[in-house]
């Protein structure tokens, strides 16, 4: 019996990369949402994704931009990333919707909570584009706002590592997994999970976060399951 009943996953738009660093790899895409289906089709389990654009554009690093153009145009790296996750799931026979934080009728559906319930009910996912649709809020604020919103029992944040360590395991060879570890910790010692946002709204509604390496065929099913996998915050 699965472990959670509707969870919220976090993509980076550099997941969608692959390889390649910058735009969309679609064959990535492809892999990623061809896990997604079969673990909800296994499992029954409810996922709503929330997908940065850092593969098309990193508004932090634009210092010579207003910072809200700036972050307008990021989210609109995410509504990009979006449409090619809905797209794969099309091509895989699988449904899923679109909705943006911010209005764009001609293609995705206007953030509306009662609708992404419904849509989750029926076994669809559904991709969150835009960010929360306000400037100065990271996408790893909007999925935890947007989990807060739809009852998330977790924030399942993607990576290219296993967990949460003392230090870059890249950089230092004695860097320790940590397996379990508190909020306030994580902000404490300014870990480099989700931004302090986003880890202080987890916080505030109880909502867990747990990260893993998404490259791990298998994980997510892992997760979905109850098996230990990762490093939970809570």
């Amino acid at each position: 019996m699965s472990k959670y009943k509707r969870v919220l996953l976090k993509l980076s738009g550099e997941a969608l990369a692959g390889t390649k660093g910058m735009g969309i790899d679609f064959e990535k895409v492809l892999d990623i949402c061809a896990e997604i289906k079969d673990v909800v089709e296994k499992t029954k389990v409810e996922i709503a994704i929330v997908v940065g654009g850092g593969n098309f554009w990193r508004g932090r690093s634009n210092q010579h931009m207003d910072r809200c153009t700036s972050d307008h145009i990021g989210m609109l790296g995410t509504t990009m990333n979006a449409l090619a996750i809905n797209d794969a799931f099309k091509q895989l026979g699988f449904e899923s919707r679109v909705q943006t934080g911010i209005e764009m009728r001609q293609i995705a559906e206007l953030y509306i909570k009662n609708r992404a319930d419904r849509h989750l009910q029926k076994g669809r996912v559904v991709i969150f584009g835009c960010g929360t649709g306000s400037p100065f809020f990271s996408t790893d604020t909007a999925a935890a706002l947007r989990a807060a919103e739809i009852n998330a029992e977790i924030v399942l944040k993607a990576t290219n590592v296993d967990g949460i360590y003392t230090a870059d395991p890249k950089k230092d060879k004695d860097a320790v997994k940590i397996d379990n570890i508190t909020y306030i910790d994580v902000l404490n010692k300014k870990l480099n999970v989700m931004d302090s946002t986003a880890t202080s709204l987890c916080m505030d509604n109880d909502i867990p976060i747990l990260v893993y390496n998404m490259n791990v065929k298998g994980n997510l099913k892992k997760i979905i399951d109850g098996e230990k996998v990762g490093t939970l915050v809570h």
